[in-house]
């Protein structure tokens, strides 16, 4: 058939499946099912953390627990529904998708499934049309409105947006950052969500035929694949809005952009509502070019002090705290990229990537000289081709490139670890840039799941890993060909990557991401209440801290005779600081969910939302195993190495068998003597329990350590649906800093040395 012809017999088609199975309809709010918790559920959290507090004092002696607020609320300031492009993309049944998930069923989730006390709602401002930002505000007040008595809720929901900017060039490449606001109304919110400028975005990433084919092979679906059209539809026929304008002085009706940090604060400064900006996904190498590095954002240009104040340590994405010194790629004396050798601990992929191609070579018998030449180019093709590097090796599957990029001695990794965006290498910075007011990242630590299916909190239970993480894959291998994956033959040669024509699921390695997905963390704010302003105070002054998912309690104080300083302070000291910490296990879990929950949501809404289980604890504890000190000294001079500056773990503390927790002190005799500031946190470190994903790649190692076979969890049908790829981890919880400046004592006046 003629191409003209075969395109209006596409689309003759198309719009009459359309009219069988109005695609047309427009994604909405949803409608939220459950009310308030029952007051009992919410007086029964506070009534267990008093009684463990109380338990710590009694244990250690101590005058009181550390801390000088109320209770600990835990919540998630990372979810996004399928009002984001890529949630929504994740979402296609025929993939292992859940299909639509709207703010009302992430309401529904945070106060029924994960059982939270607060939460955000953080789509990608990409793909928040007008329309869209408008149901969200609603969904937000909705959300709020049913959470009973406003002085003492049940939940509390933050309204906020994903400004997501990525780009392959390292030096144009920002990151991610969540906004939120402390208000939800319309007149004390942004008329639009801003952006970060996309290439591509309004286009359709399924063309009308893929469509079709999956209406016809997916028939239960048809309304899901006939409505991809129209998502990406209404986001192309929204204008962009004029750029370089006050964002106040612009139209209610067009897609605003900022394309860097400073543009997105300016317009943020000329709103003037309360918000926070959260970097996030920092060291996720899926994303980030290799030689990223947060120096880059540490001015007065790219960031701002007064907003930028909490630090996502943790999430769905894995664990961005640790910094080490080696790098996925490097670059010589004249600018080169090109690929670093292998160190004890850590296998560069482009050095894999050379690897692979050896072996090929070699197994089909070319002269030696001529592989090892060929194994040079695959390196520096791997290099070139950044974030697409294994498209440099025709045919690559996940097994070929063993644990290569993976942080081996870190703590539930991201994929290729990217170590200079890390928590500890941004407090180990200081801009110089004027001598006399020194510039310093001040952040406190948080974790939250970043979940792409209105699932906020997800880490209450490690199970149904194909429902409570990000695993994406087809479930049958009928549907596999349609799938991310290099159909190539494998050839004893690399190729120089080209993108025409490749898909994002390639593009990056989304393949192999699936065996590093994870439930996510949560962030617990230490409160003199429920309601928002108080959780938004804790926010505020960063006296929260981060967990992997877990509820661990935990309390870091700096100890002093006129009154003790929390986490996330800042403070100045003539003597050696001395601190007290104190942590208790989260409850073990129950299977199922608790009979409110069930009353609330009805079983089918419980089972196609929670998947039948719930935060649902039992009486008994989890084990505190030990407590670290990490200890960071600022640069003070240009020339410092970062890596020498952080001490990890600088004190190890093992805690008793004791489920009711753990309590002990401990000073800095190094302080005075240094005369310089520095800066400690803590890890609460619980036992070992199950936990998806924690092996990852699943290594079997030789004799002498080294990744010899791999065994990935994979997000199709090659993985049991069933498979939840768990693992032994011990689970933890990361205070926010607490930030000391040396102050020499002032010295004694005459009268003084009189008497």
């Amino acid at each position: 058939m003629p191409p003209l012809k075969r395109a209006v017999a596409i689309t003759t088609l198309f719009n009459a499946l359309c009219l069988l199975a109005s695609c047309s309809d427009q994604q909405d709010r949803g409608v939220i099912v459950g009310s308030a918790s029952p007051a009992t559920v919410v007086a029964n959290k506070l009534e267990q953390q008093s009684q463990a507090s109380m338990q710590i004092v009694a244990n250690s002696g101590a005058k009181k627990v550390a801390g000088q607020h109320s209770q600990i609320l835990f919540g998630d300031l990372h979810v996004h529904t399928t009002f984001s492009p890529d949630a929504f993309i994740m979402s296609v049944p025929f993939m292992g998708g859940s299909g639509l998930k709207s703010p009302a069923d992430a309401c529904d989730f945070a106060r029924y499934c994960s059982s939270i006390d607060f939460w955000s709602i953080n789509d990608h401002a990409e793909g928040i049309t007008p329309r869209l930002w408008q149901e969200t505000r609603k969904s937000i007040r909705e959300c709020n409105a049913l959470s009973g008595d406003s002085a003492n809720p049940d939940l509390v929901a933050f309204l906020g947006w994903e400004w997501s900017q990525v780009s392959t060039d390292p030096s144009k490449h920002w990151g991610h950052k969540n906004v939120i606001f402390l208000d939800t109304a319309d007149n004390a919110v942004p008329t639009r969500a801003i952006a970060s400028p996309r290439e591509q975005l309004a286009k359709a990433p399924l063309g009308k035929m893929a469509q079709l084919l999956l209406t016809l092979s997916d028939f239960e679906n048809r309304a899901f694949y006939l409505g991809i059209q129209g998502y990406y539809d209404e986001i192309a026929q929204t204008p962009i809005c004029e750029p370089n304008m006050n964002t106040r002085k612009l139209p209610s009706d067009c897609l605003e952009m900022a394309k860097d940090p400073r543009e997105l604060f300016t317009k943020l400064d000329q709103w003037g509502f309360d918000s926070i900006v959260i970097p996030h996904g920092n060291s996720w190498g899926l994303n980030t070019p290799a030689t990223t590095a947060f120096n880059k954002q540490l001015n007065r240009e790219q960031h701002d002090p007064a907003r930028q104040i909490l630090f996502e340590i943790f999430s769905g994405h894995g664990n961005s705290e640790e910094y080490r010194d080696w790098r996925a790629t490097e670059t010589d004396e004249n600018g080169q990229l090109h690929c670093p050798t292998p160190s004890e601990k850590y296998l560069p992929c482009c050095w894999r990537a050379g690897e692979i191609i050896r072996e090929r070579c070699t197994i089909q018998g070319i002269d030696s000289a001529d592989c090892e030449q060929r194994e040079i180019t695959a390196r520096q093709n791997f290099v070139n081709a950044g974030n697409s590097g294994h498209m440099t090796v025709p045919g690559q599957q996940v097994t070929d490139w063993l644990n290569c990029g993976n942080c081996t001695d870190c703590f539930l990794e991201p994929m290729d670890h990217r170590p200079a965006t890390t928590g500890q290498y941004a407090l180990a910075l200081t801009d110089l840039k004027q001598p006399q007011a020194p510039l310093n990242f001040r952040f406190g630590f948080i974790g939250s799941s970043d979940n792409h299916r209105a699932m906020a909190g997800t880490g209450y239970k490690q199970t149904q890993r194909k429902r409570t993480t990000e695993t994406f894959g087809p479930p049958s291998e009928r549907h596999a060909r349609t799938a991310p994956g290099d159909q190539r033959e494998p050839e004893p040669y690399s190729i120089p990557f080209d993108p025409a024509g490749v898909g994002l699921g390639n593009l990056r390695n989304m393949e192999r991401q699936n065996s590093f997905w994870l439930t996510g963390g949560l962030v617990a704010a230490h409160s003199t209440g429920r309601h928002r302003d108080a959780i938004w105070d804790s926010l505020k002054r960063r006296e929260v801290y981060g967990t992997s998912g877990d509820r661990i309690l935990l309390w870091f104080d700096l100890l002093q005779t006129n009154g003790d300083i929390p986490m996330g302070s800042e403070t100045s000291s003539a003597v050696n600081p001395r601190f007290r910490v104190s942590a208790v296990g989260d409850f073990a879990q129950q299977p199922g969910c608790p009979d409110h929950a069930l009353r609330a949501l009805g079983q089918e809404r419980l089972e196609w939302l929670c998947g039948n289980e719930c935060y649902n604890p039992a009486n008994e504890r989890h084990r505190i195993d030990r407590v670290e000190v990490v200890r960071i000294q600022p640069q003070i001079t240009v020339n410092e190495a970062v890596g020498q500056l952080i001490e990890d773990p600088w004190k190890t503390f093992s805690c008793p068998d004791d489920p009711m927790g753990c309590s002990i002190e401990f000073e800095d005799e190094d302080f005075v003597p240094g005369k310089r500031e520095t800066i400690y946190y803590v890890r609460a470190i619980q036992e070992a329990t199950p936990m998806i994903n924690a092996d990852n790649l699943r290594c079997k190692y030789s004799e002498s350590g080294e990744c010899i076979e791999v065994n990935p969890c994979y997000g199709d049908y090659r993985t049991p649906a069933d498979e939840d790829c768990l693992a032994p981890a011990e689970q933890r919880a990361w205070s926010s800093p607490i930030f000391v400046t040396f102050k020499p004592s002032p010295e004694p006046t005459a009268q003084e040395l009189v008497q």
